[in-house]
């Protein structure tokens, strides 16, 4: 009976020894799983400081460091023409340019008549100024010409702006690139301070890139459209514009006469305008104030005269 005890005591305490063992080993396990959990912790911290202080260091002016890559650009040139024009009837062939005008997707923008006679009652004078698509500019220009009997005078000019052009989309793409890395400066700041700062950046940034869209939209708006000023004269407004020095110095002076009698009859009417008023409202305005004048002079005098008699008793 005893021994039965015994081998029970041992085989208990057996058991014990083992559950210890494995509780040990389980925990030495956790430790070390810990220990690695945390090491991997550190590593990933370590690598997320080392990741992230690059792109702490980030400068606000990287972004004018932006390098555009080479871009083929196509020819941008502005081109404009000035023409004068001879015809008989200016008012049908301003009709006629405005047809072929339309006709290519252009628009007139501005359309003036005038006479070269103030006597004149009809208008031998027309001054036009249109808009025609870059690529039409030469097909236009031919078909306004022959609206003309003969061209008097004819400029054509044109602007190379491809430079600028390229220089304005490197320009904006470096500008947009440094937006970028602003919003993402802003998104990392710690402290209000920080944000304000990116924030006052981001907004000048902003208004440059609008400032460079804008030029930008002006010269796609300049090379994709080519102005034409055109001007429809008749043969005797032509040649009242042709006159000798001699001619233009008398027509002056009749000019500066014609003024000078003009002044002069201004002058007259409002004098005739003003005679009523003065014949009865200032004139009899001012014979009161004589009256009253001469009466007030004939007192003193009476008072002068009694105190010397009296003086004289």
């Amino acid at each position: 009976m005893k021994k039965i005890k015994f081998i029970v005591v041992l085989f208990l305490a057996f058991l014990t020894a083992c559950g210890s063992v494995g509780e040990s080993s389980s925990n030495t396990n956790m430790a070390v799983s810990a220990s690695r959990s945390e090491t991997s912790l550190a590593d990933t911290q370590s690598d997320g400081v080392k990741s992230s202080a690059p792109t702490a260091q980030i400068s606000l002016n990287q972004g004018e460091e932006t390098q555009a890559a080479p871009v083929v650009a196509e020819r941008r040139i502005i081109r404009n023409a000035d023409l004068s024009l001879e015809t008989a009837a200016p008012e049908e062939a301003q009709q006629k340019i405005t047809q072929i005008v339309e006709s290519r997707g252009g628009f007139v923008m501005e359309s003036d008549q005038s006479s070269s006679d103030v006597k004149a009652a009809v208008r031998d004078t027309v001054t036009m100024t249109v808009r025609v698509p870059a690529e039409k500019f030469t097909e236009s220009l031919d078909e306004i010409r022959k609206t003309g009997s003969r061209v008097i005078s004819e400029t054509v000019k044109g602007q190379d702006v491809t430079e600028e052009f390229v220089d304005i989309e490197a320009r904006l793409k470096a500008k947009r690139a440094l937006e970028e890395q602003f919003i993402e400066i802003m998104k990392r700041g710690t402290t209000v301070q920080d944000a304000l700062n990116v924030q006052r950046e981001l907004g000048n940034v902003r208004e440059e890139i609008e400032q460079i869209e804008g030029r930008k939209r002006f010269l796609e708006n300049q090379t994709g459209f080519s102005t034409l000023k055109i001007r429809l004269l008749t043969p005797t407004a032509f040649a009242d514009n042709s006159k000798g020095f001699f001619y233009r110095l008398g027509d002056a002076f009749n000019t500066g006469l014609s003024g000078a009698l003009s002044f002069i009859l201004v002058l007259v009417t409002a004098l005739v305008a003003l005679l009523p008023f003065l014949i009865l409202v200032v004139l009899p305005i001012y014979l009161l104030i004589r009256y009253l004048l001469k009466k007030r002079g004939k007192q003193k005098l009476a008072s002068e005269i009694a105190r010397e008699e009296i003086k004289s008793e």
